[in-house]
């Protein structure tokens, strides 16, 4: 395989894994976005079930020293490092999403909590 074939098949599989970051991305920020959003339905249960689901990427995360493994794959497959090279994210966002949707979990975290225990 030439060197042009190699770089369109690399090219293609950090095209996977850029969507396939995104999907994740937008499944645990929908889900911190929707847990006031269960909360104000009066719906605790789903509160409950988005929040075990952050909890795991969390758990994730932490395993893998605060950094997603879909981002060491794309390691594998560019040569680019900027911030949010792996993911379709405005530079900004890609650069505070944990500052950002962390301090949005933990305080939705704790209007869960101030519901379990009311």
């Amino acid at each position: 395989m030439n060197e042009a074939a190699r770089s369109r098949d690399a090219d293609l599989v950090l095209l996977r894994i850029r969507l396939v970051h995104t999907f994740f991305w937008v499944v645990f920020a929908a889900a911190i976005l929707a847990i006031p959003i269960a909360l104000a339905a009066d719906n605790l249960s789903a509160a409950l079930w988005l929040s075990g689901l952050v909890w795991i990427e969390c758990l994730i995360l932490f395993v893998n020293r605060m950094r997603c493994p879909l981002t060491s794959v794309a390691e594998r497959y560019a040569d680019e490092r900027a911030v949010g090279f792996d993911i379709f994210l405005p530079p900004w966002l890609a650069r505070n999403n944990k500052l950002i949707f962390g301090t949005l979990f933990a305080a939705v975290e704790l209007a869960v909590l101030i519901r379990l225990v009311a």
